[in-house]
């Protein structure tokens, strides 16, 4: 939806050079009833020479419409630390803010990336025998972008989009481009069947044979699988995807659970934490105005207070009404056996029975139904930021009622791109280029196929080096070619807002209503994406006046 927001302009832009075209071929036409017989290029000329001329001059005109627009598009840029909204919700009727804590509360710096990536390799070698060689490979954040589906049984990482196709020039095996032929004969096409999909959580399950990498914390683990993928494959040794791809997901959870991210966060607090300060600033924001407030995360009691220490100062339990650590989310919102258990000072679990949250108190595991018994809080007054659609979000919208919001910190980074002028005159061009051959494809002569065919060259040149602009392997987290990508669909499903960070809520008075915008369907006029840039919210040069 994102990018979707900020293409709307240049498919509106496109629609509006094509639809001037289409005018100027009208007036001239009345002008030649009028004038007599003379022939106008808005009329298919008879011969193939002539004819070439005419689409070569509807594709100039073309251009020149479009040059003409890029400069109010350009006036008229989205903000990237705005908030959007797929569901229409006023912030005036949330009494209760709840929040995840990785990268929800805390944002970490690349260096934990390159930190789990090497300390799931090292165990790799160490515990599971793979080659020392795989220690030559090292982290590129460049490679791997989140969404991506990885097919277990095949070794190969892909980019599909919300009706299950895969886009083509996406799909890696090891670090290096399936080619096209070679996806279509893989899988008889480029479309996905929905029992080889993964299951709700984005799992790879029984009978399922694709996993959806929806985490953040995912990053070095795709690119984890793509390095000894293609270490094995580079030199011709026979292996079990299955294996690997088992091997790989073990070594990654015990970066975590065996605490060796924990422990080198907590020791160097500054190197991995980044920006303190504004989610202080929210936090402060909400108290004052009397906003009730939890936490539920996965992260361990002790980890979880050093960085809260860091982030707000050591009298941050005083902001929560609860905490709630450990919680094993998504497991936290549907399994209703689990109890609290209360956790001291000295992180020791203790056997009390609990009969009410106590603010300032921390608790471990629980779960969701108990949780809304003892603090009586319902439905649509509740509003819970997380980063994990599916963990965080996707139980309490569909069974719960909850509000939610999601944090994409990679928000903020593509819309910066797109908010360029190279980018905007990009799109707006490959926009009107699509109308025009959506126009002119009713010529089927040899000369005008010919030209046809160059444009459509043109226009998957463009494509390609839009893709690039975000990721030269996958392009965008929110979009394909042209449909919106697979977490997307989910990502509009499951929040009600979304945004870069929590930080963008300062931004926003504490009573304010999202409204989504009213994008066209595909029979309705676009008159509803051409209305005027006053009406488009929310904008960069707005925010900046501010």
């Amino acid at each position: 939806m994102a990018t979707a927001a900020a293409a709307a302009a240049a498919r509106g832009a496109g629609a509006r050079a094509v639809a001037a075209l289409r005018s100027g071929c009208r007036t001239a036409a009345r002008g030649r009833s009028r004038a007599g017989p003379a022939r106008s290029l808005c009329t298919a000329p008879g011969t193939a020479p002539d004819m070439k001329r005419y689409l070569w001059e509807r594709y100039r005109e073309a251009k020149r419409s479009t040059a003409e627009l890029v400069p109010s598009i350009m006036s008229n840029l989205l903000n990237p630390d705005a908030i959007f909204s797929n569901n229409e919700m006023s912030l005036s009727d949330i009494e209760i803010y709840g929040f995840d804590y990785d990268y929800t509360l805390v944002f970490y710096s690349r260096h934990l990336h390159t930190l789990i990536f090497n300390a799931a390799r090292d165990l790799l070698i160490n515990e599971h025998r793979y080659p020392a060689e795989i220690r030559k490979y090292e982290y590129d954040p460049n490679f791997a972008i989140r969404g991506l589906h990885y097919d277990v049984q095949r070794a190969v990482l892909m980019k599909i989009d919300a009706f299950h196709y895969i886009q083509l020039g996406t799909v890696y095996r090891g670090l290096s481009v399936v080619p096209d032929e070679e996806v279509i004969e893989m899988y008889e096409g480029s479309h996905v069947p929905l029992e080889q999909m993964s299951d709700f959580y984005g799992k790879s399950s029984h009978g399922n044979t694709m996993k959806q990498f929806m985490d953040i914390f995912s990053l070095p683990e795709m690119t984890l699988l793509s390095c000894v993928n293609e270490y094995f494959l580079k030199n011709n040794i026979d292996y079990e995807p299955v294996h690997l791809y088992k091997d790989v997901k073990d070594s990654i959870r015990d970066v975590h659970t065996k605490g060796i991210m924990y422990r080198a966060i907590e020791a160097d607090v500054e190197k991995y934490i980044c920006y303190p300060e504004q989610t202080r600033a929210v936090l402060a924001k909400l108290a004052d105005h009397g906003k009730k407030m939890f936490l539920i995360t996965n992260s361990p009691s002790s980890f979880v207070d050093k960085g809260m220490r860091y982030i707000v100062g050591k009298d941050w339990r005083d902001l929560f009404d609860v905490v709630i650590v450990q919680a094993e989310k998504p497991n936290f919102f549907n399994d209703k056996r689990r109890p609290f258990r209360k956790v001291n000072e000295k992180g020791v679990l203790l056997w009390d029975k609990i009969y009410k949250l106590q603010k300032g108190q921390i608790y471990k595991q629980g779960n969701l139904y108990e949780f809304l018994k003892l603090t009586g809080w319902r439905g649509s007054k509740v509003l819970y930021f997380g980063d994990h659609i599916y963990s965080d979000l996707a139980d309490l919208t569909l069974k719960h009622g909850w509000r939610t919001g999601a944090i994409i910190p990679e928000l903020r980074s593509e819309l910066r791109i797109m908010n360029t002028e190279q980018y905007i005159q990009t799109m707006t061009w490959l926009q009107t280029l699509t109308g025009l051959l959506e126009q002119m494809q009713v010529h089927r002569d040899a000369e005008s196929q010919l030209v046809l065919q160059e444009w459509k060259k043109e226009r998957k040149e463009m494509r390609e080096m839009t893709k690039g602009s975000f990721n030269t392997q996958f392009g965008s987290l929110f979009r394909t070619d042209q449909n919106p990508t697979y977490f997307l669909r989910r990502l509009s499903r499951f929040a009600d807002i979304y945004m870069a960070s929590l930080s963008c809520l300062l931004s926003y008075d504490v009573s304010h209503t999202f409204y989504p915008r009213r994008t066209p369907l595909q029979h309705e006029l676009p008159a509803w994406s051409d209305r005027p840039p006053a009406t488009r919210l929310p904008l960069l040069q707005e925010a900046q006046a501010k």
